[in-house]
Parts: structure tokens; C-alpha cells; sequence
């Protein structure tokens, strides 16, 4: 049966595609260390006790008809008070909207600012950025980042692509690989787009920033860096990704907010009005109310990135084992978000039954099957499957269960010749 070119052509996602897997098995009795999501386990993880209570007593006291389209007065209110106090930003509550989480923002970024052909600049790897351009029809610069940058686009990658683009996408802390902007990579970066929107005419769009720093209170000893903070001038060409989901491990209470140009807002909020992508009223009322407290929101934050960095780093330093035992592997010190990237350098080898392992989908399956062990390779973020570089997420473990994993990841891969 015949559908729509867009529909006919999407992509389907690699994660969705190795988290089917993990299930199956998992239903079947298998123990996995699943490593993949980019969610939390909320048992281990719970929302704040007092965001829970709010939100109950949101649902008792019948808050349950249509918010406002932009979202709750008291709750942008609140963001823009957050705003001010954690980042010194100066953005009034007419500057903010509120969505169900981030997904809708960058989407409503895309669509707000991207005609067909339209050139949109992003690194690799990045989270979906490819899916979003291709929504929106546009011309995609993917700019294949380093490790030795920390798989950070630095501004010498990004300028020979400038040119005539009107959005260049980036996320610090960065999804997959928890890495994070120095105040020079972005500096350099934000005084580049400065320069080219200088040559652009009245009758040309600008280009663009869109600064996802959805993870930017979850950081581990070094400091998030935004755009405006550095040049109060980026202010007219920034849109922010921000919200609750990561930093109160508040993934399913859909809570995101985005902030920006004023004219830009207003056409994103129209846009979603067609969409109905805004977070449900009872949601929204309890977080205006807990962000009322906010060394209560900074205590928890500040719990909550302690468990984070505390496994990463027995992740890391298991990791760092095997590298030390002749391993062909290799880990980025985690500097912020809920994820390690790791480097597993066995593409190419065989496995015991005889097969090759040809790309980082084979090593992925390989893991799950003969470790118990699920992993993200990169080819879901942008990058090519001969990468054997790899997200891994801790927000579904605790570290006793990332501890017993590691000699079953060990074995494995000594099983490969």
C-alpha cells in the first residue's frame, strides 16, 4: 500500500531496533546489563518526593483541562527566575515555552527556521539531528567530529560549512558521548557565527544557533558554557533546549522548555498548537510549585549527578582495566549527562562459531548474546558502522550490577580472534 515519500523513506532507529532485542531476551530470562537507553531507572532513580507530591495533588484538584499553548504562566515564571539565578540569563516568561520534554522544541526548531533545501549543519555523532533534517527537507552538513576533540565540532571544523546555512545544531553536555564545550571551543564557535551573520543581508535568514543543553546541570567538575553567557549578541540568534527530563530524572513526566528570539518562540508555540505537544497541565503546575524551592531543586540535582558520576566512573576505570590487560578498548573520562563513550576496536575479528564480526551492529549483537551486554554503537548517532566507538548509558544500572558485568564483557571479547 502506497504512503507519503516521508513516511515511505524514514529511517527507523538502531536503538529502538537493539532495545527490541534486549527485551526479547530479557522476556525470555536473560540477564542483560542494558546499557542503551538514554533513560533512567526510576526505581533507582526516582523523581523528587516533593515534584511527586505536587503532581498528585495537581490530579486531585482537577487540573486536568488544556494548559495554555505557550505553557503555565507560574511555571515559565519559574524558568525564567531558574534562568537568571543558575545561568545569569535575562529571559522573561514571554521568551519561554513549555512542551511535553525537548523532542517537540527541536522539532518545532526545525520547522520554525528550515525551508526545503535549506542548509542545517550539525556534528556527528549527535542524537537525531539526521531524522529532524530529514522531516524538514533539508540540505544536511553532517561534520564528522574526534575523538581527540572529545567528539566536539571545533570552529574550524564548522567554517567552511557557514555558508548560506541558517541553522547549525549542538548539545553540551553532548548525547551520546558526555562531553562537554571548554568556554574557548564555544567561544571560538559563537564569534564565527557572529562574523557570518555580519555579511548577511536584511533579506537573508540568519544563521542560527540551537544550543540543546538538556543535560547541563548534570556535569562533573567542569563548568557548562552557553552562547549568550559568552556574547550577549548571540542572544538574537539562540534557541535554547532545556527542561526536567534529565536533570530531576523526570524522563516520562514530559516536561521541556525552550527559549530564544521572541519571533521565533512565537512562530515554534503556533507551530505546536497544530501539534498538541504541550506537557500536561498537572505536570506543569507541580513544577512551577517545586522550582518555588530552589535549594531543594539544587539538592536534589546535586544527589542525583553524585550516583551519575560515581558509576561512570566504575564504568570508566572497568573499562580502563581492560585497556590495562591488553584489550584492544579505550573510554572518554566522563565529564557530564549519563553516558561513557567507549572505544571497542574488534570489528573485523572472528567469532567463535566462525563468523566475522563486519561492523559495530555485529559487535552489538554479538555482546548482548555472549556478555549479557547491550550497548549503543555510534552508527545510531550519525557515524558510519565501521566506528567501533559506542555509547554506553548508566541510568538503568546500579554499580554492583556494572561491576558484575564487566568479567562477562571481558570474556567475550577475549573470545574474538
Amino acid at each position: 500500500m502506497k504512503v507519503s515519500k516521508l513516511a515511505a523513506n524514514l529511517i527507523g532507529s538502531e536503538i529502538v531496533k537493539i532495545g527490541n532485542e534486549v527485551n526479547d531476551l530479557k522476556a525470555k530470562g536473560a540477564e542483560i546489563a542494558n546499557l542503551t537507553i538514554g533513560d533512567l531507572n526510576s526505581n533507582l532513580y526516582p523523581i523528587p518526593a516533593e515534584l511527586k507530591e505536587e503532581i498528585q495533588k495537581a490530579y486531585q484538584n482537577n487540573l486536568t483541562n488544556y494548559p495554555p499553548a505557550n505553557g503555565l504562566l507560574s511555571l515559565r515564571n519559574e524558568v525564567s527566575k531558574d534562568l537568571k539565578t543558575r545561568w545569569n540569563l535575562d529571559y522573561s516568561a514571554n521568551d519561554i515555552l513549555i512542551t511535553a520534554g525537548s523532542r517537540p522544541l527541536i522539532y518545532a526548531v526545525y520547522k520554525t527556521i528550515v525551508d526545503e533545501g535549506d542548509k542545517v549543519i550539525y556534528p556527528t555523532p549527535s542524537w537525531n539531528n539526521n531524522h529532524y533534517a530529514y522531516l524538514t527537507s533539508a540540505d544536511a552538513v553532517e561534520v564528522k567530529t574526534t575523538p581527540e576533540n572529545n567528539f566536539l565540532p571545533t570552529a574550524d571544523d564548522l567554517r567552511p560549512h557557514l555558508s548560506g546555512a541558517v541553522l547549525l545544531a549542538l548539545c553540551s553536555p553532548l548525547n551520546p558521548t558526555g562531553t562537554m564545550f571548554t568556554e574557548a571551543q564555544l567561544r571560538e564557535i559563537c564569534e564565527m557565527i557572529l562574523e557570518e551573520n555580519a555579511k548577511r543581508g536584511a533579506d537573508q535568514k540568519p544563521l542560527y544557533l540551537m544550543y540543546d543543553q538538556i543535560y547541563s546541570n548534570l556535569t562533573f567538575g567542569a563548568k557548562h558554557v552557553d552562547p549568550v553567557s559568552l556574547f550577549p549578541e548571540m542572544k538574537e540568534f539562540t534557541i535554547y533546549i532545556e527542561g526536567i527530563s534529565k536533570c530531576l530524572a523526570a524522563t516520562g513526566v514530559r516536561v521541556g522548555w525552550g527559549f530564544g528570539p521572541a519571533h521565533i518562540i512565537d512562530k515554534m508555540k503556533a507551530l505546536l498548537t497544530h501539534v498538541g505537544a504541550w506537557a500536561p497541565k498537572p505536570e506543569q503546575e507541580a513544577t512551577a510549585k517545586y522550582f518555588q524551592n530552589a535549594d531543594n531543586v539544587n539538592a536534589f540535582i546535586n544527589d542525583f549527578k553524585g550516583k551519575l558520576e560515581a558509576s561512570l566512573k566504575v564504568l570508566h576505570n572497568g573499562i580502563q582495566d581492560l585497556k590495562t590487560k591488553g584489550l584492544a578498548v579505550e573510554s572518554i573520562e566522563p565529564m557530564g549527562a549519563l553516558y561513557l563513550t567507549i572505544k571497542l576496536d574488534y570489528i573485523g575479528k572472528t567469532k567463535p562459531d566462525g563468523t566475522v564480526i563486519e561492523n559495530s551492529s555485529d559487535l552489538v549483537f554479538y555482546l548482548i548474546n555472549e556478555a549479557g551486554v547491550a550497548l549503543v554503537p555510534f552508527s545510531a548517532f550519525g557515524e558510519a558502522k565501521s566506528e567501533p566507538w559506542f555509547r554506553a548509558s548508566v541510568g538503568g544500572l546500579d554499580i554492583k550490577e556494572i561491576e558484575l558485568m564487566m568479567p562477562k564483557l571481558e570474556n567475550a571479547l577475549n573470545n574474538l580472534k
